[in-house]
């Protein structure tokens, strides 16, 4: 058995489902939490949880931005095609799987996901909580994606990740090259660091990689 560890936003989506929020409901920089977040001040989660705290949407506004992100068109067919081809999909996000279930259930996709839950609130905000239950639980991004990978690694003959932000750093790093994807940030920062990996425009792009590996 092989595994793909995959991120999800800006990942399999081409937009993060949290910057189109924070497009619709800005804040000044100095209370921007992601700006905050990126100083050192606050975690991951904290960061993401204060952006949905702040939104106020109307019916059906945020199932709109959630289709707005992009998934990609291609991932039904992509997913299917790593099983076929003897791969288990597993999701780590640091995002909310209130827009994350959503979008895989509509795309007709059922693979395991470790992220954060969340729901609607009162004033149409998105409140978004730790998973304490969670195997691979964090306090700081809520899932551990090192710790995935760890344990997909204990499992699989090869396992395989795909990120793009700061916390799909380590756990890309524990993979081989051959078998690491990145684009956006997390690129950027393994080819300042000298790692090699493999780059993509499209989720789907890398199962037709992994199948033919």
């Amino acid at each position: 058995m092989n595994i793909l560890v995959s991120d999800f936003d800006g990942t399999l989506t081409e937009h993060d489902f949290f910057e189109l929020v924070r497009r619709r409901w800005p804040l000044p920089p100095e209370q921007d939490p992601w700006n905050q977040y990126w100083a050192g001040e606050i975690t991951h989660f904290e960061a993401l949880a204060r952006i949905f705290a702040g939104i106020r949407s109307r019916p059906g506004e945020l199932e709109a931005m959630a289709e707005a992100t992009g998934l990609d068109p291609n991932v039904g067919k992509a997913v299917q095609n790593l099983k076929d081809g003897g791969w288990e999909v597993v999701i780590a996000s640091a995002g909310c799987g209130w827009y994350i279930e959503r979008l895989l259930k509509n795309a007709g996709v059922a693979v395991k996901v470790h992220t954060n839950p969340g729901s609607i609130g009162s004033q149409g905000e998105l409140l978004m909580t730790l998973p304490y239950k969670d195997k691979f639980f964090s306090d700081t991004t809520g899932v551990n994606k090192l710790a995935v990978v760890q344990d997909a690694m204990e499992r699989a003959e090869r396992v395989a990740f795909v990120g793009d932000g700061r916390p799909d750093l380590e756990p890309a790093l524990l993979v081989p090259p051959q078998l690491r994807f990145a684009h956006g940030w997390l690129a950027q920062e393994l080819e300042a660091r000298g790692e090699s990996f493999q780059p993509f425009q499209h989720w789907s792009e890398i199962a037709e990689i992994l199948t033919r590996c």
